[in-house]
């Protein structure tokens, strides 16, 4: 009789037998189905509605947006064009209606000396009247500090040749030269280029006419001369001051000099002017020659420097 054991044990081989042959047959299991996960990049939750995220690219809310396009700056409206220079080299009224009874105020061959420039300026300023400073490029690469010093307190430049020679002797490349540099450099020291032009003696010519036409400015040279540049008035405001109400009219364009009594004849000057009800002409509102004007190449009240 076969024993308990014995059968325990043949139970237990049979049983790891039938084990051995399931691990050893085919997987017959259907294939694992691959599930693909979002990546943290996508996971982020939809932003909420009205949520500042939601807003497009562009609208308001966005960073992208927060500064608004900057508005083209317009530049302001030059002053309407009132007057003109006329053949005399008086200052006209363009039209009817515009007041006649006014002088242009001009000072010639600087710049010279911060002290008299702020004296000029500074009477010019108690009148409430602008100039045109007429100056010499030697003089401007001597001291471009000066040049600066007249344009920003609010006053005109013009041109007045590079040496303050007799543009009418020279011939026309060398004249051209003493005009053109003259442009160069007063843009390369303030930022624009004169208006005006002024020869020197009030010498001219042509072709001198031609070369300035070509630059875009205005050719005058003046009809009333206070000869403060003359020997004889050295020193003596009163005379200047005489001279100039000696010759007095409508639409006078005066010529004066950076000189000390000049500063000091100025403040006179001007309060009798505005006594005979005389206006100062802003050389910003004189504007081209009309074409029926011509120019003229004679100046009257006297000669000038």
């Amino acid at each position: 009789m076969i024993s308990k054991k014995v059968l325990l044990f043949a139970a237990v081989c049979l049983l790891l037998s039938s084990c051995g042959q399931k691990a050893a047959a085919p997987d017959s299991s259907p294939p694992a189905v691959e599930i693909s996960l979002p990546s943290a990049a996508n996971t982020a939750p939809e932003p909420e509605s009205g949520g500042t995220d939601a807003v497009p690219p562009g609208e308001a809310g966005n960073p992208a947006s927060d500064e608004a396009p900057a508005e083209e700056q317009t530049p302001p409206e030059p002053p309407a064009s009132l007057y003109h220079i006329n053949k005399a080299y008086n200052v006209a009224p363009n039209e009817e209606g515009t007041e006649k009874k006014v002088v242009l105020l001009t000072f010639d061959d600087g710049p010279k000396e911060e002290e008299m420039i702020d004296g000029l300026i500074d009477t010019l300023d108690k009148h409430h009247a602008k100039a045109i400073f007429f100056v010499n490029g030697y003089r401007v690469k001597a001291h471009p500090e000066l040049l600066t010093l007249i344009h920003d307190r609010g006053q005109i430049i013009g041109n007045h040749s590079w040496d303050h020679i007799d543009l009418k002797k020279e011939t026309p490349e060398n004249a051209r030269k003493q005009v053109e540099d003259v442009q160069i450099i007063v843009e390369q020291t303030i930022g624009e280029r004169p208006r005006f032009f002024r020869p020197p003696f009030g010498s001219g010519n042509d072709a001198l006419h031609q070369i300035v036409e070509e630059n875009g400015m205005i050719y005058m040279t003046w009809s009333n001369g206070s000869l403060d540049w003359d020997s004889k008035n050295k020193n003596k405001p009163d005379a200047v001051i005489q001279n100039v109400m000696d010759q007095l009219h409508a639409g006078s364009n005066i010529l004066m000099h950076e000189l000390p009594w000049t500063v000091e004849a100025l403040d006179e000057l001007l309060t009798k002017l505005e006594a005979k009800g005389y206006g100062f002409v802003d050389p910003a509102t004189i504007g081209e020659v009309p074409k029926d004007e011509g120019a003229g190449e004679a100046a009257a009240g006297g000669s000038g420097k």
